[in-house]
């Protein structure tokens, strides 16, 4: 077997070829080797197989070195890549950012934080220090650093000022090299509280109610970065009690939770959604929650799950509640499970807060048409101080929920449209998300300006 093929195969389990004769392999693995290396090494090779156990420190050591060796990038330029780096992401923790991006210029490599939402310039660094920073990403998140053609993820954590942080890496190739962004996991000392996400009385009511119920599927919809995953964690330690065995199948596993059986799938060894999905049912579960429903397949199975005795939690990418309906149709799930199963939906999203430093009211107001509002708006202004960013500081969440009722269930199954649904929603008194965002704006929350910014003006009924 040729050598580069034995090394990527290395590689895919996160071992190391040290050397390799006629006769002999030689690899490193962090720990004991895992019979999924064992089993493809047999397979590739008739050789003797030496393997060598490291520790996680001595295992970075080496790939530092073999980092280097792959460098073209001046020596003293190397020299401190890993404090810039460590700086750039102790900063991006002390400023709250979700992400951090690397983007290599013509002339430097661009460093942006994105907090609350929006992104931030932090700083530029040299060019030449690029390819040695983002050989540095690599070898943390355990990714090929000769590989610079094609993208890469992984993930990893690093100790930073006292306390251990996580960190998802994805990598680009781009024009003038690789850009990489860097996603701060949620950390587990998090407050996982449905009582703090910001709903209503209203609306936490009838979530409340729905996380009782022994079986049925909830869902948590919006784009990526509305704040879904914290939703459903909340959810899952509001039930989470010795009596209640939970088990979650995720990508990946974000926040730890004592007490749930998390599974992080593996697309590489087959662990995929469907196959963890079925192997969960066997496990006698009370609750399953899916990270997220991506195809027809996994929602099938999901809802499967939640019409034979489960309580389901999961989420999907769509705009508002009712277009959730229309999006499991597209996927092929038969109108009459989609209404059978159903217990609630949830659509949310992030808008930044007005800093409670130095908010200010100009005294005017904005009237919106009624139909969205009856009431004139205030109007913020945001001036900014040392304590926020442009005016705001931290995000909240809005919240639009559609409780799936015996009316609701009997329209799902006739096949009638979303605007219909959403129509027959606002009779039975859903608060739209547009409404629960006039409602923070009134409160002074959040502006006017952010609230369009992120949603824009609602298309009437």
């Amino acid at each position: 077997m040729k050598q580069n093929t034995l090394m990527a195969l290395c590689q895919r389990h996160h071992a190391v070829l040290l050397a390799s004769d006629e006769q002999m392999l030689s690899i490193a693995v962090v720990g004991n080797p895992s019979p999924e290396l064992m089993q493809s090494l047999r397979f590739a090779t008739q050789k003797r197989i030496d393997i060598e156990c490291w520790d996680r420190q001595r295992m970075e050591q080496h790939r530092e070195r073999e980092a280097q060796a792959h460098l073209p990038t001046a020596r003293e330029e190397n020299d401190n890549v890993v404090d810039v780096l460590n700086q750039t992401l102790l900063r991006a923790l002390q400023q709250r950012a979700s992400d951090i991006h690397f983007e290599p210029t013509e002339d430097t490599l661009r460093v942006r934080l994105r907090i609350d939402g929006v992104l931030h310039p932090y700083t530029e660094l040299p060019a030449a220090m690029s390819a040695a920073l983002v050989a540095r990403l690599k070898v943390l998140g355990s990714l090929d650093i000769a590989e610079r053609r094609l993208p890469q993820d992984g993930q990893f954590s690093v100790d930073l000022s006292n306390s251990t942080a996580s960190f998802r890496i994805a990598t680009l190739p781009c024009r003038h090299g690789e850009k990489v962004v860097l996603r701060l996991l949620q950390q587990a000392a998090q407050t996982l509280n449905l009582s703090t996400l910001g709903m209503t009385p209203e609306q936490l009511g009838v979530f409340n109610n729905a996380l009782r119920q022994p079986q049925g599927l909830m869902l948590v919809t919006g784009p990526t970065g509305s704040g879904k995953t914290v939703t459903l964690y909340s959810a899952l330690q509001a039930r989470n009690t010795p009596e209640v065995n939970i088990c979650s199948v995720e990508d990946p596993v974000e926040i730890p939770l004592t007490g749930v059986n998390q599974t992080q799938i593996n697309p590489r060894s087959g662990l995929n959604f469907q196959s963890v999905l079925r192997a969960l049912l066997r496990q006698d579960p009370d609750i399953v929650m899916v990270g997220e429903i991506r195809d027809a397949e996994t929602a099938e199975i999901a809802l499967n799950a939640a019409q034979t005795g489960h309580l389901v939690l999961s989420t999907l990418h769509t705009n508002s509640t009712c277009e959730t309906l229309v999006r499991l149709q597209q996927m092929g799930v038969a109108r009459w499970i989609t209404s059978s199963a159903l217990l609630l939906v949830v659509a949310q999203r992030l808008v930044r807060r007005l800093c409670p430093h130095c908010r200010q009211q100009s005294g005017s107001h904005t009237a919106l048409p009624r139909a969205l509002w009856p009431r004139a708006l205030p109007r913020w202004l945001t001036p900014g101080c040392q304590r926020c960013y442009g005016g705001y500081l931290g995000r909240i969440a809005l919240f639009e929920i559609l409780v799936i009722t015996d009316d609701i269930r009997q329209i799902i199954a006739s096949g009638v449209d979303a605007g219909t649904l959403a129509h027959m929603a606002r009779q039975a008194n859903m608060m739209t998300l547009f409404e629960h965002g006039c409602l923070a704006v009134e409160r002074g929350e959040t502006s006017q300006e952010e609230l369009l910014r992120v949603l824009g003006i609602p298309h009437g009924d």
